[in-house]
This record gives structure tokens, C-alpha cells and sequence, in this order.
């Protein structure tokens, strides 16, 4: 593949990334936990609280950290964009292969 091909192709990908930020590898669960204030109302009924949960790996250990309630749809957002980062590197691959099979083609005519 020529240098100016392969330029395109990267700012291309560039430009993607770009529209994938921000990212975040893991997953996001809702929970439902007891607060600490003595007296709280939703608790005495067995309601508790809502509350998010991030969930990520740190080398082999899972980890999990709350997340605030503002930050939440921030959040998943990030973690689509990850998903589809990664979708776009499994396309990559193959892609790679053909270009290469198409040059070498190209090449023996």
C-alpha cells in the first residue's frame, strides 16, 4: 500500500476514535443500597437507594467503583463508544489481509 493510501486511511481511523471519545472498558450495573442516615424514610419501607456501579478489570482483579448519579449517562455512552472502538479493530484485521492480497494482485498483472 502506497504511503499517501495509507495516510488516508489513518486519519480516517483518526477521525473515528475522535468520534468514539470518550471511552471506557467495563460495564455499569444499578443497585439498590440502605444510606446511613438514621431515620430515612425510603429505607424503613425496604425501598433503599438507587446507585450506579462501574465495574472494570485492573489487570487480573475486578474492581468496582460507585458512580454519581450526574455522571451516569456519560458514562454509558463511554462504554458504547468502547464497544464500538473494538468493533471497528476486529474490522481491521481482515481488511488488512484483502488490501494486501489486492496489492500483491495488482502487482503480478
Amino acid at each position: 500500500m502506497k504511503k499517501k493510501a495509507k495516510q488516508k486511511e489513518f486519519e480516517a481511523f483518526k477521525q473515528d476514535l475522535k468520534n468514539l471519545w470518550p471511552l471506557a472498558k467495563g460495564s455499569m450495573s444499578e443497585v439498590r443500597k440502605p444510606c446511613i442516615r438514621p431515620g430515612c424514610s425510603a429505607c424503613a419501607k425496604g425501598e433503599k437507594h438507587r446507585a450506579f456501579i462501574f465495574a472494570y478489570m485492573d489487570g487480573k482483579r475486578r474492581r468496582c467503583m460507585h458512580v454519581p448519579l450526574e455522571l451516569v449517562p456519560a458514562m454509558r455512552q463511554a462504554i458504547d463508544n468502547c464497544r464500538r472502538l473494538e468493533q471497528l479493530l476486529h474490522l481491521q484485521g481482515p481488511e488488512l489481509i484483502r488490501n494486501f492480497r489486492k496489492k500483491r494482485k495488482q502487482k503480478s498483472k
